[in-house]
């Protein structure tokens, strides 16, 4: 919802001038002068658009969805906000959305919601509708999902998260939705503004889904705080989650030696020890936190040797990799493992937690790896090596129908357990094709499956095919 298709103004324009009076030698102390602040204008909509509003419709979208309508009106206004949903599969576009935006920014910090009047054709689900998309930086955007709506007018609340950050905002209203149940329909909305209600309760706000979550990290890593949100208490009872921009959050590390986060909720591990990552939305606590366990300096994987010429590679930075469905396929419902991949100068490390098995997949096209003779992976496990450990690789060949559980499927797995298996250092495992008796075919191998007895966290690098 970046690109521009349509662009309407609804205002004319205004030419302006200014005229400079010299009288005398009169002069006017600087320390007189006023700040300029930006107008404080909620209204969006209300009887027609407000002074000075942009429409552009996002790339993609149907670019005459929008419409206005003199006919189907919230209590008989002079006129409302029409939106044609268009059909699936439609030539012109496969949904209505456009963001209504400023030039000149407004201070909307007096105001704690967005309200309006909506309606639509029939019972339908709008997809994502909201505030602060300037179809800039959109810093401090705000929305709601899978609003519900029918043929009866219904007034809608989407609370300001922290209106104090809102001092000059230019993105005042944006919408997205596309056919139900493949079909169009329409849906209006009219008595659009910004305004100040008493009866919205405080936000109950959350970071990481309100969880509390532990990690591990090393000097360089950096992760992003995500799944944020603000459940509000609106006039009617109901309580509304509110989608919100980590922008709109205080976030605080407890020890900044070790970890720091900037405004954005951007987290950068600087250093060996432990960090707590919390949040405040305005005056409220948000629920959740992470911890990180930083071990300091990372050590990278071992620089392959292989020339690029004789290699396939699944996932490496040393070569250009082949197409890859996935990395882990959360082969439900029996798999345990998750992912926690993370970056540090550039190179990219696969982090498998809570490990049982994990399945990497290319089928898009399946891999000839006839020529080759070796099957190579990094791994490296963070804690010392349990007793009784393995970690199995198994090798799958879809076969000539290229498709998995068809007649022609071959596999072939490989174990290893100590001394070849070591914690608290990478080891490299290296797999010739001759060992592999049961896989009969390298035509169409497909995917690997890794899985592990006494395992519960592996980093992996490195993972191609060579000769």
């Amino acid at each position: 919802m970046k690109s521009k298709i349509n662009l309407i103004k609804f205002t004319k324009i205004l030419l302006s001038f200014s005229v400079l009076i010299s009288i005398g030698s009169c002069q006017r102390d600087i320390s007189e002068l006023q700040e300029a602040t930006n107008p404080t204008n909620g209204d969006i909509f209300i009887d027609g658009f407000s002074s000075g509003l942009l429409y552009a419709a996002f790339g993609g979208s149907v670019p005459t969805a929008f419409d206005t309508d003199k006919d189907v009106t919230y209590n008989n206004s002079a006129m409302s906000m029409k939106f044609a949903v268009p059909d699936f599969n439609d030539p012109k576009g496969a949904y209505a959305g456009g963001a209504f935006f400023t030039n000149s920014a407004r201070d909307l910090s007096r105001f704690n919601t967005l309200s309006f009047w909506i309606k639509a054709t029939q019972p339908a689900n709008i997809d994502i509708i909201g505030f602060g998309n300037d179809l800039g930086a959109n810093k401090y955007q705000a929305s709601i999902s899978g609003l519900p709506v029918n043929t009866n007018w219904k007034k809608v609340y989407i609370p300001i998260p922290d209106a104090a950050k809102l001092t000059a905002e230019k993105g005042m209203f944006f919408i997205s939705e596309g056919p139900e149940n493949n079909r169009g329909y329409t849906f209006w909305i009219d008595d659009l503004k910004f305004e100040n209600v008493g009866t919205i309760g405080n936000a109950q706000a959350s970071i990481f889904k309100g969880l509390d979550k532990v990690t591990n990290s090393f000097i360089g890593v950096t992760n992003n705080v995500d799944d944020v949100a603000a459940i509000f208490n609106l006039p009617d009872g109901v309580n509304q989650t509110v989608n919100v921009s980590p922008s709109y959050f205080t976030f605080n590390t407890s020890t900044p030696a070790v970890a720091t986060v900037n405004n954005a909720g951007l987290i950068t591990t600087v250093g060996a020890g432990t960090a707590k990552i919390t949040a405040n939305l305005g005056k409220s606590v948000a629920k959740g936190s992470l911890t990180i366990n930083s071990s300091g300096a990372f050590l990278s994987a071992p620089k392959p040797t292989q020339t690029s010429a004789n290699v396939i590679s699944i996932f490496s930075d040393n070569y250009s990799n082949v197409p890859v469905d996935y990395y882990n396929g959360y082969y439900a419902p029996y798999q345990t493992t998750q992912s926690a991949d993370f970056t540090v100068s550039n190179d990219h490390v696969l982090n498998y937690t809570n490990f049982n098995f994990v399945g990497i997949q290319f089928s898009k096209p399946t891999i000839d790896a006839s020529t080759m003779t070796s099957f190579h992976i990094d791994i490296f496990l963070p804690q010392a090596l349990k007793q009784g450990a393995n970690f199995s690789v198994q090798l799958i060949d879809w076969g000539a129908d290229g498709v998995y559980g068809g007649n022609d499927d071959t596999n072939a797995t490989r174990i290893f357990s100590s001394p070849i298996l070591a914690g608290q250092k990478w080891v490299s495992l290296d797999i010739p094709f001759s060992s592999l008796g049961s896989l009969v075919n390298r035509k169409h191998l497909a995917q690997i499956i890794l899985s592990g007895t006494n395992i519960d966290n592996f980093y992996a690098d490195n993972v191609f095919l060579y000769k």
